[in-house]
């Protein structure tokens, strides 16, 4: 080993520093209102709306949400409401299986992203004739469940409307648990299958409609908390906020550096690093990702008065994007977030699955997603025979390549990779560029920082060492899909100039050496390498920066400008500078021991307003692309 478990390179032991669950501010003053109280606070709201006619509240609940649990809250806490399902009025399932089969397709992983809106999946007479119901109820009435908003828009009175929000991961571990997806019965699915569900059709469906709530939610309730698979000893009720303190909670976060709730996974492949240096549960044999950036699936904590409420970070880029991303950035992904950065922990475990990424016009022709996975391999630590696999070799036999992938496939015997495939010694700091289309994997004993753009489900597995996955399962392996897109002409020559040991220096000055490192010209993400010994400054330059403190163990990031409290960073901990910081400079605290730091920072390509020379980027008279959209109804496609 390089090092010892639970050490920071150049600096004392790191003793569990890394934080688990960190937090964004709630406005000043504001209070989590828990349990029955939160939903009475919402009951008496829209009474007085009602201005003496019978109320009418409005609850809409995320897909994946314990709908017989939130019944149940809702009963205890307003026992004399009359509770209507709007889910009543959805189609049958039958009919909606039939709609999204061929955005599911035949294969366990795989599916074509859904352009569906929630409309969609109901019967427009249905829903007319329940909204006809509810005002003609001369009872106070609570109208629940995903798609509330859809009859709410048809009532003729005034009401309050609720969202009950979920984040990813809670979703995935409920499946794993054998909850359904949404109307389905298929509790003892695949979660695989599962899972791609809810990424290529529900959850495509569920953000379209909830960004058209999010500017109008009277409150926000957090569904995580309602019956969830990891409890929070510190929660252990569901809490409501304001929709004005929501918004204004993400509006602030924009304002100043943040970290997302990072989650960790267990894997055949896994390793220790993590369980060492994070802390995490001794009694899991491994962790072998971690996902310390990837907004799409992650969670924000929002903080106030009376504790934590959970929220999707998805709900940041859903309603702030020009702000989180910056203009260039948002007019070429939209409201996507489009850096990913994650653990992959092979310390004492095994090799990753040999793999390709599918290439941009692949991804898009095959499974309707606009950007594909470019990424890169950052070695945090490595032992002393670790590698990186990637490539194939010079005078390759592609056929024979092939030949021996598919009877590998078919258990007549192991596949040779080492026969085929490039296998390059790793060392702490390395930096590997993996263009889409160039066949990968890290070896066993490495502690990868994967920096990668976010598409992250498109993995091709050519060959994953004979294993079955946690469930038992061959884990899923697509030879045809990857045949298609392996670049054969990236041998060893050609890999090695352009993939392996890149770095070059832009700036060593006033104590702080600048590196370019890392992605190659084919790959949108640029990455440069900071170090230090007492502070280095930084300027988003109108573009949101995705930052991990790879060496030392402790700095803290300030605002030249005071525009932001100084927010502390550990070893290992990765986290977002939203475009609209500008200048920022990160530096070393009175608690730090390191003698030197390094940053790895990563912005998309061409998407900075200033060159390296400081020189503007963005033509003179140029539009700017204004404030974060968020449609109204009215305006939300359809």
């Amino acid at each position: 080993m390089n090092g010892t478990f639970g050490a920071v390179p150049g600096g004392r032991t790191a003793q569990r520093r890394y934080d688990t669950q960190p937090t964004v501010e709630l406005p000043a003053g504001t209070h989590v209102v828990r349990g029955a109280r939160a939903w009475q606070a919402a009951a008496a709201l829209a009474a007085d709306r009602a201005a003496g006619r019978p109320a009418r509240l409005i609850v809409d609940a995320y897909p994946g949400t314990d709908l017989p649990a939130l019944w149940d809250a809702l009963g205890s806490a307003l026992p004399e409401w009359r509770a209507v399902s709007v889910e009543d009025a959805a189609r049958p399932i039958a009919e909606i299986d039939a709609l999204i089969a061929p955005n599911l397709t035949d294969d366990r992983v795989f599916g074509v992203l859904s352009h569906a809106t929630l409309a969609d999946f109901y019967d427009d007479a249905a829903l007319t004739r329940l909204a006809q119901d509810v005002d003609a109820a001369q009872e106070n009435v609570v109208l629940v469940g995903w798609g509330a908003a859809l009859a709410a828009r048809r009532l003729a009175a005034a009401s309050v409307l609720v969202l009950v929000d979920m984040a990813r991961w809670e979703l995935q571990l409920r499946q794993r648990a054998g909850a359904t997806n949404w109307r389905a019965e298929n509790p003892g699915e695949d979660r695989l299958r599962k899972y791609k569900r809810g990424f290529f059709v529900e959850w495509r469906v569920a953000d379209r409609h909830k960004r058209e709530l999010i500017e109008h939610i009277d409150f926000l309730a957090d569904g995580n908390a309602i019956a969830p698979a990891r409890p929070r000893p510190d929660t252990p009720e569901a809490g409501m906020i304001t929709g004005d303190a929501f918004r204004a909670a993400l509006a602030h976060a924009t304002t100043r550096p943040f970290r997302v709730v990072p989650f960790f996974d267990p894997g055949v492949w896994g390793g220790q690093w993590m369980k060492n240096l994070i802390g995490l549960d001794p009694s899991t044999d491994n962790y072998a990702w971690c996902f310390d950036c990837v907004p799409e699936e992650n969670s924000l904590l929002l903080e106030g008065d009376g504790g934590v409420v959970e929220i999707p970070a998805l709900d940041l880029v859903l309603s702030r994007p020009a702000d989180l991303l910056g203009a260039k950035t948002f007019a070429r992904f939209g409201a996507e977030f489009p850096i990913r950065f994650d653990f992959l922990d092979t310390i004492g475990g095994g090799n990753l699955s040999l793999q390709v990424h599918p290439l941009t016009d692949y991804i898009q022709s095959t499974f309707g997603m606009h950007y594909t996975q470019d990424e890169s391999y950052y070695l945090l630590d490595a032992g002393e025979d670790a590698v990186v696999y990637l490539g194939v070799k010079s005078d390759v036999d592609r056929d024979g390549m092939l030949h021996d992938l598919e009877i590998a496939q078919e258990g007549e015997c192991p596949f040779p990779a080492e026969k085929y495939v490039n296998a390059f010694p790793a060392r702490t700091h390395d930096h590997f560029a993996i263009p889409a289309g160039t066949v990968h994997c890290s070896g066993a004993d490495a502690m990868v920082l994967e920096i990668s753009a976010t598409p992250f489900i498109f993995t091709f597995k050519l060959w994953d060492w004979g294993r079955v996955g946690l469930d038992g399962l061959p884990r899923p392996v697509h030879l045809d899909h990857g045949a298609r897109n392996i670049q054969w002409d990236r041998d060893t020559e050609w890999t090695r100039a352009n993939l392996v040991g890149r770095v070059e220096v832009v700036r060593d000055a006033d104590g702080v050496t600048e590196e370019r490192t890392g992605l190659h010209e084919l790959e949108f993400i640029e990455v440069r390498r900071h170090w230090f010994t007492a502070s280095a400054e930084h300027d988003t330059e109108g573009t949101v920066n995705v930052l991990n403190l790879v060496e030392g163990d402790e700095v803290q990031v300030v605002s030249p400008l005071a525009a932001f409290e100084p927010f502390t960073i550990h070893y290992a901990e990765t986290f977002i500078v939203p475009a609209a910081v500008g200048p920022y400079r990160i530096e070393r605290t009175a608690a730090s021991r390191s003698e030197r730091f390094a940053t790895v920072k990563a912005y998309v390509r061409g998407s900075r307003t200033t060159d390296d020379q400081g020189q503007p980027t963005t033509r003179s008279g140029q539009p700017g692309q204004g404030p974060s959209p968020v449609p109204t109804p009215d305006e939300a496609p359809r």
